[in-house]
């Protein structure tokens, strides 16, 4: 009698997919190549150690000869067809995968070692494909069932192919001499010019002399408490470095949207009143004057991004982009605690800002640009008595530890005036002033710089011109150009935005007033 046979409960197939009908990505004679390469030359698995991991293989006989052998490395013993038959044996492995005999013909089936990284990269390249398959599939089914939640299901996405593409992140050791090769000519290009900065200026003559301006792979905190002036500091420098120095410029606000981002920019530039600007309460001149000076901010090559939320994940898609589209030369994140960690499961609000901070460095390096983060302080500093006890600590970074540690550079936003400390030590006005403390500088000096701050301008500006120090801000002569104000002027009976006509940025045109022909315009 035939002996009967339960099909329902019969295992498939391990090389076929019999739901979609394919063959999954594999590599099978290849995975038989490296693992006989490996049992016939001792120095075989130093070239795909960092390649490959067991379940890179397909077939799972191959996944588990691969963790005997990995065993064997472990423990600095030779690897050969005796020793990974006697550890397969001893882990109860050896009849599962064939016995002594498969491990015999897997060593006469390859002559050498000599191409066994470039078929370990091969077999890693049919993993990520088969995992890309695989995490397909599971979304796509949960997609399909009603009662998944849709915000989950897009968190176990993200976090799926982030792991995948963190995985493959793999870059080759290098030799030291191309390395000089490639430090020489930056010394060359930085001698070359006169301000002798070698990375991305910031605009303020100062900061720049200490740090040659923001230098490419580096991460950078700027710090503060509320009110410093974090937003004014950085969106003064995105100014500079677009208008005066034509770099391209990412900013990402995740606590402020873009039409608010943009309008303290159009205040900063314009001078005119924060209030006015809002309201749209302009007077003839000012229209004139907004319409003058908007023109530079109009083709400016800086880029704004209000995703609230964002996560690093997010964030490195995006900045990968603007890479790629418009060559952006600096990042800039306001700020680091709102962003997130989502797809990476951390286990404490702790955990989760450190990641924030290793990925953010870890995307500096990919990109080769600098990335200026804004950080929260914690309370520390309100109290602490004294003016040395308001000047911010690095211990007072809040959240963690690693923020400090990531960064290359750490610079803390500090206004005295903020706290009723009007001179210095030597009996210097801090009025109107801010002081950018570098407190930790990996490749260089620390020290204080002091810049002027508008708080009604929401920007802070060099000490010694008054003004941006940009050539934007100076006439033919090389003077400061200053628009005084002229509220409490008639206007030749002129009422607020009643212009019949436009000009070239689409303002109101206002009949000329008798006090509009000294604008310098």
């Amino acid at each position: 009698m035939a002996e009967k046979r339960n099909y329902s409960n019969k295992k498939k197939s391990p090389n076929i997919d019999l739901e979609v009908g394919k063959m999954p990505p594999q590599a099978l004679e290849l995975e038989e190549a490296v693992l006989g390469a490996l049992m016939l030359e001792k120095d075989a698995f130093t070239a795909v150690g960092e390649i490959l991991k067991p379940e890179c293989f397909y077939k799972d006989t191959h996944q588990k000869i691969y963790t005997a052998i990995q065993n064997l490395n472990s423990k600095d013993l030779p690897v050969d067809m005796l020793t990974v038959t006697q550890e397969l044996r001893s882990l109860g492995l050896l009849e599962e995968v064939g016995g002594a005999y498969f491990i015999t013909q897997l060593t006469g089936r390859v002559a050498s070692a000599a191409h066994i990284e470039y078929h370990a990269r091969i077999i890693w390249q049919k993993y990520l494909q088969r995992e890309v398959i695989r995490i397909s599939s599971e979304i796509q089914s949960k997609a399909f069932d009603e009662g998944y939640d849709v915000d989950d299901l897009l968190d176990e996405s993200e976090s799926a192919f982030f792991k995948l593409s963190q995985g493959n992140m793999k870059k080759g050791v290098t030799q030291i001499n191309p390395v000089i090769d490639e430090a020489i000519e930056m010394i060359k290009i930085a001698s070359q010019r006169e301000d002798g900065l070698s990375g991305v200026p910031s605009g303020f003559h100062e900061l720049d002399k200490i740090t040659s301006g923001w230098q490419k792979t580096d991460m950078v905190v700027i710090a503060a408490r509320p009110a410093m002036g974090k937003t004014a500091f950085v969106l003064s420098m995105a100014r500079n470095m677009a208008l005066q120095f034509k770099q391209g410029v990412a900013v990402f606000s995740l606590e402020m949207g873009n039409v608010q981002l943009v309008n303290r920019l159009i205040v900063s530039e314009t001078e005119l009143p924060a209030e006015k600007i809002k309201k749209g309460n302009l007077v003839s001149y000012e229209w004139e004057q907004l319409d003058h000076k908007i023109q530079n901010l109009i083709d400016a090559p800086i880029y704004v991004d209000d995703t609230p939320g964002l996560s690093v994940f997010e964030l490195r898609a995006k900045c990968r982009k603007l890479k790629k589209e418009h060559d952006i030369q600096v990042v800039i994140i306001d700020y680091l605690q709102l962003m997130n960690a989502n797809g990476m499961n951390p286990g404490s609000r702790q955990e989760e800002v450190s990641m924030i901070s290793r990925n953010l460095k870890g995307l500096a390096k990919e990109l080769n640009i600098p990335i200026i983060a804004l950080s929260q302080l914690n309370r520390g500093v309100e109290g602490r008595a004294g003016a040395e006890g308001k000047r911010p600590q690095l211990s007072d970074l809040r959240e963690s530890g690693a923020i400090e540690q990531d960064a290359d550079m750490v610079c803390f936003i500090h206004r005295p005036e903020y706290y009723g400390i009007t001179e210095d030590e030597q009996g210097n006005s801090l009025i109107g002033m801010g002081q950018i403390i570098i407190a930790k500088h990996r490749n260089g000096a620390t020290g204080d710089v002091n810049l002027r701050f508008r708080g009604e301008l929401a920007r802070f500006e060099n000490p010694d011109t008054g003004v941006f120090g940009a050539d934007l801000g100076m006439d033919q002569g090389g003077q400061s150009i200053t628009y005084g104000s002229k509220m409490n002027e008639p206007t030749g009976g002129d009422s607020f935005n009643q212009a019949p006509a436009g000009n070239n940025f689409g303002l109101p045109q206002f009949p000329e007033s008798p006090h509009d022909k000294d604008m310098p315009f």
